[in-house]
């Protein structure tokens, strides 16, 4: 295993819990390095998996790492469940608003990379989470999720 696919795989387990690192990145993963020869971006028969965020070291995940999450994780894990009426919405890309939030893990806090699904727990798209949860569960007004990937 080469020592990149070992560093990204950690941040993962970090990031999203055990074993997490191994369901995102296959052996076969590759690597897009920076000028000053840090990891860029991560993936997998040419379709991008994930990135590397230079301001903290964590990743932000493309659809296929967000799917790869999805399955890995049990519920609610890194989960952020959308009213039915906010849906079309966030499968545009807008920023999802606390007042549409049903239900939310409560280990995500603010800035964690989440997943947002409908009440059947299909995934929509990613993002980043804008409150923690109790804010996002308590607040009837403002911006819980900035929506980051869509499907289409």
């Amino acid at each position: 295993m080469s020592s990149n696919l070992k560093r990204v795989r950690i941040i993962a387990d970090f990031q999203f819990g055990r074993g997490a690192g191994r369901a995102l990145f296959p052996d076969d993963s590759e690597f897009l390095m920076s000028r000053t020869n840090r990891i860029r971006q991560v993936s997998s028969n040419g379709t991008r998996i994930a990135t590397v965020r230079a301001r903290d070291g964590l990743l932000t995940l493309s659809m296929k790492g967000a799917l790869s999450l999805h399955d890995f994780l049990e519920l609610p894990g890194y989960r952020v469940t959308v009213h039915a009426d906010a849906v079309p919405f966030v499968l545009k890309g807008k920023t999802l608003f606390a007042k549409h939030v049903i239900d939310v893990d409560p280990s995500i806090r603010a800035m964690d990379e989440v997943l947002l699904v409908d009440l059947e727990n299909n995934l929509l798209v990613t993002g980043q989470a804008l409150l923690c949860a109790t804010e996002m569960k308590d607040f009837n007004y403002g911006a819980a999720v900035a929506v980051r990937k869509s499907k289409g």
